[in-house]
């Protein structure tokens, strides 16, 4: 979708400065959402959205945006992927995280992989306009805890029990995980990531041995029931943006 398609801002007054916004999400409905409400919201006009990281990329270099929204869970390459391609390329675009997954295991990991927030999925339309202003101003959008977390990490008094054994994976580690979680075989994850069988292989053992696994299927039956316990309860299709 692109700016030709309505989801340019239109009323603006004139001489104001318009920040363009482009939205990267695979739910339809939600994207028709976000769109109403970003370009009901004076200084904010959505210049394109798209449904996967491929489209998201070409329309950045077509629109130039000053914001990209990003959903973490994207058919094909990743929104972590997709969120280091955008950060490699354009440093200066403001990348913001949306999900349904519980932040404190991914809000870090986007921070670092270039992103200037995370958001709930699930949070208000106010919310979301904040943290846009916010990331747009060139602050840090993120929840009181995990801004406390990450104080606590720098300081080194987070304690090492209160961390959660899936934190220890890297990032590569973590798609390979999440995928595993979704039925995925190790020949589906090596086409998905564009790795080889042989390397996928070598993640798998890496996960169980940090994760304290013994086996293949225990490492299945272990990313299933938590990739099943990051969406029970939310539904991805719904509109976050209530007012």
């Amino acid at each position: 979708m692109s700016k030709s398609d309505g989801t340019e801002n239109s009323y603006m007054n004139a001489g104001e400065k318009v920040h363009k916004v482009l939205i990267v999400d695979d739910h339809a409905i939600l994207r028709e959402g976000l769109i109403q409400l970003i370009n009901s919201t004076p200084g904010l006009s959505v210049c394109g959205a798209a449904k996967n990281a491929h489209e998201g990329f070409e329309l950045i270099e077509k629109t130039m945006p000053d914001v990209v929204l990003v959903d973490i869970s994207l058919p094909g390459k990743s929104g972590l992927e997709l969120i280091k391609d955008i950060h490699a390329a354009y440093p200066d675009i403001a990348l913001l995280v949306l999900s349904m997954h519980e932040e404190s295991l991914y809000a870090e990991r986007v921070l670092r992989a270039g992103a200037r927030g995370y958001l709930m999925k699930n949070e208000g339309g106010q919310k979301l306009i904040a943290a846009i202003q916010k990331v747009l101003a060139g602050g840090i959008s993120v929840s009181e805890r995990v801004a406390n977390r990450i104080l606590q990490g720098v300081s080194g008094k987070r304690k090492a029990l209160s961390i959660s054994p899936i934190e220890a994976l890297s990032d590569r580690e973590f798609e390979v995980f999440q995928l595993i979680g979704k039925g995925y075989g190790s020949r589906q994850i090596a086409e998905q990531l564009s790795l080889s069988v042989k390397t996928v292989e070598a993640y798998r053992a890496s996960i169980k041995q940090k994760l304290y696994l013994k086996s293949g299927p225990q490492l299945v039956h272990y990313a299933i029931s938590w990739q099943q316990s990051q969406t029970s309860g939310i539904d991805s299709e719904s509109s976050p943006v209530k007012s």
